[in-house]
């Protein structure tokens, strides 16, 4: 009970920054300074990004549930493919009933920390409606960014199960999927990316959300999707408590063979989720795509190589485990690093989370089944942070640009400010998803419960809460 007081007493605050003016319209927005025609939309950059949604939702299904599957026991492996596939369907539903408004419109009085509900059930989205990118007089059909952001709702709160794998009942833990997309994920996502685009900057320049605001940079989700969901994970795991039998029987992986598979899906799949998020396809997506390429590579290449040290055997779960925290750590800086610091961020990542994931986990005595705050929560704090040395042009990175000008023009980089300004959007993120989902694990805890029985445990989770197994022999 210390615990869950500890954790509901540091939450209040998070809870009731993260609410959406419910009763509140969007504001009016001011006028376009352009308006969008069908002339202004590139059928190239119209035809990458449905790629790049598609490779997003192979990230999820089949990506992420084979690379989770795979790490659990046998008696649990459907459990977790029905979890990561049903988050998928209802995160895409409640995506376009509330939260791409919530995301991507303006919220009035709370713009700075929410959406508000002008675009409710799609309201006015059409195929006659246009999004921005990052360049003047380029647009995309409204339905392509609705349908690329929609598969990243998709899988961020599909990665926390991995924190809790093999003891939670599937029905809370969709509640909780519902309830965390609302009040944590739509309105980070808004903080960290949603402004009207350049061509609309002069009419309204204080129309973004309050982490673009401060100048924080994460070109494809950092701290939207990957600290976000590590620090929900790591609440989850202590709210829920020690799988039974955690340190004292055998838990190995059941199919290592299905995991690597679900590796490789997540990294060919990661090249839409980071080069996509450029929105165009130009030099700077040939940017965030090789910097992914590199970065994950290092980082895979760093992860076995100190297991051959340290255990003198490199292992297959590592050198997977290394690709994904190397994944994770460009994801902020994809589209800013130059390709060689690139690689030195992968490496850092994969030193790090090894050391989270090994010793940390160890030291602390916490039940962090698939290591989903070691590697995500961990790998993307050093993504976020790094990302503000890799921009530096100094070291060959793209700086930022100043939207506020148009044509917008490359931006005066300081380091060290912008070092202090990725530190607060990290701490932002930290306190938003880790203090909502305490009071959410927490509410779900003592109403309808989390956990399955002992009994229900030991059996499984797949012939228990599905009626089914995943292998018939």
């Amino acid at each position: 009970m210390k615990l869950a007081t500890k954790l509901a007493a540091g939450a209040g605050l998070a809870l009731f920054a993260a609410l959406p003016a419910w009763a509140q319209d969007a504001a009016p927005a001011a006028a376009a300074t352009v308006v969008p025609t069908d002339a202004m939309v590139n059928k190239g950059d119209v035809a990458w990004m449905l790629v790049s949604a598609a490779f997003v939702l192979m990230m999820s299904v089949p990506g992420l549930a084979l690379f989770y599957g795979g790490l659990v026991r046998t008696k649990n492996m459907l459990s977790v493919l029905m979890q990561v596939l049903t988050i998928v369907c209802v995160a895409g539903l409640v995506w376009c009933a509330w939260g791409y408004s919530m995301a991507f419109t303006n919220g009035g009085s709370l713009n700075g920390f929410v959406g508000g509900f002008s675009k409710v059930l799609l309201k006015g989205v059409d195929a006659n409606t246009f999004a921005a990118t990052f360049s003047n007089g380029v647009y995309l059909p409204e339905t392509v960014f609705v349908v690329f952001q929609m598969t990243f709702a998709m899988i961020t709160p599909a990665l926390i199960v991995g924190a809790f794998a093999e003891r939670i009942k599937f029905t809370p833990l969709i509640l909780f999927v519902v309830a965390w997309l609302t009040l944590v994920y739509f309105p980070m996502a808004h903080m960290v990316w949603y402004w009207p685009g350049p061509d609309f900057q002069p009419g309204l320049p204080d129309d973004h959300g309050y982490l673009w605001g401060l100048g924080a940079l994460d070109f494809a989700g950092g701290t939207v999707v990957h600290i976000n969901a590590g620090i929900a994970g790591l609440v989850g795991c202590l709210v829920i408590g020690k799988r039974v039998g955690y340190k004292t029987d055998p838990m190995p992986p059941h199919s290592l063979t299905m995991t690597m598979i679900g590796a490789a899906l997540l990294w060919v799949g990661w090249f839409g989720f980071n080069a996509g998020s450029n929105l165009e396809a130009n030099k700077f997506a040939a940017l965030a795509f090789v910097n992914t390429m590199v970065a994950t590579a290092a980082a895979g290449a760093v992860w076995a190589v100190i297991e051959q040290i340290i255990h003198k055997k490199p292992s297959l779960l590592g050198a997977a485990s290394g690709v994904v925290a190397g994944l994770v750590a460009i994801t902020p800086a994809a589209g800013f690093a130059h390709p060689m610091t690139s690689i030195v961020l992968g490496a850092v990542a994969s030193g790090v989370c090894f050391f989270f994931v090994t010793t940390v986990k160890n030291k602390l005595k916490y039940d962090d089944t698939l290591d989903v705050f070691g590697v995500h929560c961990i790998g993307g704090i050093i993504g976020a942070i790094g990302t503000a040395i890799v921009a530096n042009p100094a070291l060959g990175g793209q700086g930022f640009m100043d939207f506020n000008v148009i044509p917008a023009v490359a931006g005066t980089y300081d380091m060290g400010a912008q070092l202090l300004t990725q530190t607060k959007a990290v701490g932002v993120t930290l306190l938003l998803s880790g203090g909502v989902s305490a009071v959410l694990f927490l509410a779900l805890k003592y109403t309808i419960g989390l956990r399955p029985s002992r009994e229900v445990e030991l059996e499984g989770l797949d012939i228990n809460e599905h009626g089914e197994r995943a292998y018939n022999y």
